[in-house]
């Protein structure tokens, strides 16, 4: 038998070592034979080495070419066995022993350290460790299976790289892109291309995806980070931003840079340098010169362009033409001029003669602030305002710091409080996550069994698989799991470029049409309320808020969405054209987009500056309460020794003439198509007219004065670049009191601290500084 092998170009068994190493070494079999067709000495039931690997089959022989290179044919369970421990099995071996280059196709299975390998097509070098499978296959590791056409698989570094519709299956998500690289010790991926990452179907969160078209996503640790279009849904919730980063056990997503987040939902949207998301929570904490837009109608009212007609006051007569002048001027402290005509004389000021007024339009609300927190909230657990307004003024509140004599009768009653508007979210909840299978289950596929390639020579006697079982590697469900992998592979959706950039404006789209029908709480089942949801937005710090004709600004702002209120804390000021109106809070509610009602409480005062803002009318009191019909005020009410001071003005000269003081228990204000049509003072009427000349610095001033223009937002762009201005000290030596004390105290109890990265990340936050806030 060893005669014959030499005979055949086999190397005999107990060569040299030069001859071991560089050659085909036999180092055993069952049987051999002589082909009398090809000369060749097939041995049935081979065994080989070469340079330390191990090569076995059913049967085999080896040949040589022209120039003496070794090439082994090897049939039926064919394996390979390398020192590093890597196994290969497959049908059939096409082996070139001076390159040590491998080719094995059908039924292919190599296993090395923790990875599978299974195909129908692999080429293997045995000298670089590095395989190729075309066709389709998979990977198997530590739980994670990757089927794709083409593959490189790296041994050394335990690298894969993958191309042509790519599916990564784990047991949390399913990746579908169409250029891949895996590590397999780090269960690292790599994309190069559109990719969508998704839970599997019986996670919670299955709405959930996360896009990108360069990035990383730890398999182990579902850990993603992205950087080229990147995009995090869930649901109607979008996050996106020029780098992304994602930890699924937290459930918490940030971004960073040109960061969007968008709420189908619940029309909410939201841009910054810095985004944080909570899952669990379902909120954002958005920084670095964040803002939110809110959409509302603009004014509606068809009336034509008018003048703004005076104030009439009561309870001194006067001439016709004076009353008229008194009650121009008063006016222009209710229904401030436009923000263009701002120094021009209150009678001069018009109302723009725009016929697209009478169409509804609609207009956006511009806010910002160092912070921007956002959430979501049962609406059970939300607490509104009972402020009970009454456009009817309401009880007039008893005062007893100053008494002005006699009562003029009050008629005015309560009423119902305000209707509460819920910009909807019902959201159901989802399944507790189930115990998932670590691996595919194969189709029902019955598997073929492959009968020896080779015809001839016909084997003696060889053993068959069944007296060997470990030489077949477990290979029965190749067949079947490959070709579930292909039907895998056909069904699977591969996003497209800027896929990202197309949902992200869908989105907005959605979120900037507003709602034909709003969901109110009153209106829900008790069922409903159990699960109903709500958004809140908080602001800290450097508030600054811009609309066309409305600006603020304030130290912090809660929003409700259930009410629609906005809450201004800590130094509110707001501009509404020509005025300029502050308290200690102010809270302003918009219903149906529009506004609907507003009240300024403790230390309210209203502004409004004359010709050359050398004098300013000045409205005040404990508290105003203002209501809006399409977007105008349509009612004013000053509670609290109420005081008005108008200043009248020559219209042909253009100069001030004289100065009205009003003081009461009430001020009302009525106004019907932007002209006010009644004026009352009530309880104890104080009303004195004051020559020009006789006006001096004390009385020109109404205690508690201030007006600070430089404050206000000027445009968007000035909105997001320049902060307020911080309050002055007060100058001990000059012994001057500054802006600061002219200025309402901060309400610190209301200013609360933003939430922090840290806090978002823990399940259910406690709402007790939410029910705190908006009791």
């Amino acid at each position: 038998m060893l005669s014959l092998a030499s005979a055949f170009g086999q190397t005999p068994i107990g060569g040299t070592p030069t001859q071991q190493g560089d050659r085909l070494n036999l180092v055993s079999s069952n049987s051999g034979r002589i082909n009398a067709k090809t000369g060749h000495m097939v041995f049935y039931i081979p065994v080989y080495e070469h340079k330390g690997n191990t090569l076995s089959a059913d049967s085999g022989y080896i040949y040589e070419d022209e120039i003496k290179r070794q090439f082994f044919e090897a049939f039926g369970n064919v394996v390979i066995t390398q020192p590093s421990g890597t196994v290969i099995y497959a049908d059939y071996l096409h082996y070139d022993a001076a390159a040590q280059h491998a080719l094995l196709t059908k039924n292919v299975k190599m296993v090395d350290k923790g990875s599978t390998l299974t195909t129908n097509h692999l080429t293997y070098n045995m000298r670089s460790k590095v395989g190729t499978y075309t066709g389709g296959g998979r990977i198997i590791s530590q739980g994670d299976t990757i089927t794709s056409k083409n593959a490189y698989y790296f041994e050394n570094t335990s690298d894969a790289y993958f191309r042509h519709k790519v599916v990564v299956r784990t047991p949390d998500v399913k990746v579908y892109t169409d250029t891949m690289r895996y590590n397999s010790f780090s269960k690292m991926t790599y994309f190069f291309g559109p990719t969508n990452i998704k839970p599997t179907s019986n996670q919670q969160g299955q709405n959930e995806n996360l896009y990108t078209e360069r990035g990383t996503y730890n398999t182990g640790t579902g850990i993603a980070d992205f950087n080229k279009n990147n995009l995090y849904t869930e649901g109607s919730k979008f996050l996106k931003g020029d780098s992304l980063h994602y930890e699924r056990a937290k459930g918490v997503g940030e971004a960073f840079r040109n960061v969007v987040f968008v709420d189908t939902t619940d029309k909410f949207y939201a841009y910054g340098g810095r985004g944080l998301y909570s899952q669990s929570e379902e909120s954002i904490l958005m920084t670095e010169k964040p803002y939110i837009i809110t959409v509302v109608k603009e004014n509606n009212d068809p009336t034509p362009d008018t003048t703004v007609t005076p104030l009439e006051t009561k309870g001194k007569e006067k001439k016709k033409k004076e009353d008229k002048k008194e009650v121009k001027e008063q006016e222009e402290n209710v229904n401030p001029s436009t923000p263009d005509k701002a120094d021009a004389p209150p009678s001069k000021m018009h109302l723009p003669a725009d016929s697209s007024l009478r169409e509804a339009k609609m207009d956006s609300v511009y806010m910002t602030a160092d912070t921007l927190y956002s959430r979501m909230i049962l609406v059970k657990d939300y607490n509104p305002l009972q402020l009970n307004l009454s456009r009817d003024g309401g009880k007039l509140e008893a005062d007893e710091e100053k008494d002005y004599g006699d009562d003029e009768d009050d008629n005015d009653t309560k009423t119902d409080s305000t209707t509460l508007n819920l910009k909807d979210s019902l959201q159901q909840q989802l399944e507790e996550i189930a115990e998932i299978k670590k691996e595919d289950a194969p189709l029902p596929i019955k598997p073929t069994v492959k009968k020896d390639s080779i015809k001839t020579p016909v084997p003696l006697k060889p053993k068959t698989a069944t007296t060997e079982p470990n030489r077949m590697g477990d290979r029965q469900n190749i067949g079947s799991t490959l070709k579930a992998d292909s039907v895998l592979r056909q069904k699977a959706i591969v996003p497209i470029a800027n896929q990202a950039d197309t949902l992200i404006n869908q989105a907005l789209q959605i979120a900037q049409k507003p709602d034909s029908v709003q969901k109110r709480p009153d209106t829900l089942t008790a069922a409903q309320l159990d699960t109903a949801k709500t958004r809140i937005v908080r602001a800290y710090y450097n508030v600054r808020l811009f609309k066309s004709d409305l600006q603020a600004v304030a130290d912090s702002v809660y929003y409700g969405m259930v009410d629609s209120m906005f809450r201004f804390m800590g130094r509110p000021m707001i501009w509404s054209q020509g005025s300029q109106i502050s308290a200690d809070t102010i809270y302003m509610q918009i219903l149906n987009q529009q506004m609907d009602n507003a009240l300024l409480k403790n230390n309210a005062f209203m502004v409004n500056a004359v010709l050359d803002s050398i004098k300013f009318n000045q409205l005040k009191g404990r508290k105003i309460t203002a209501f809006f019909a399409n977007n105008n005020i349509d009612r004013l009410f000053v509670d609290g020794n109420a005081e008005n001071l108008v200043f009248s003005e020559n219209d042909k000269t253009k100069t001030i003439t004289e100065m009205f003081h009003d003081r009461g228990g009430r001020i009302k204000v009525k106004m019907e198509g932007k002209k006010i049509i009644d004026y009352t003072t009530i309880r104890k009427v104080d009303q004195k007219v004051y020559p020009f000349k006789l006006v001096t610095q004390e009385n020109e001033i109404l205690p508690g004065f201030i007006w600070r223009p430089q404050d206000r937002p000027t445009s968007k762009e000035d909105l997001l670049n320049r902060k307020r201005e911080a309050p002055q000290s007060v100058d001990a030596k000059a012994g001057e009191k500054s802006d600061e004390k002219s200025q309402p105290a901060d309400n610190k109890e209301n200013i609360e601290e933003p939430p922090k990265k840290e806090e978002l990340t823990k399940e259910g936050n406690n709402l007790q500084d939410i029910k705190h806030e908006t009791n």
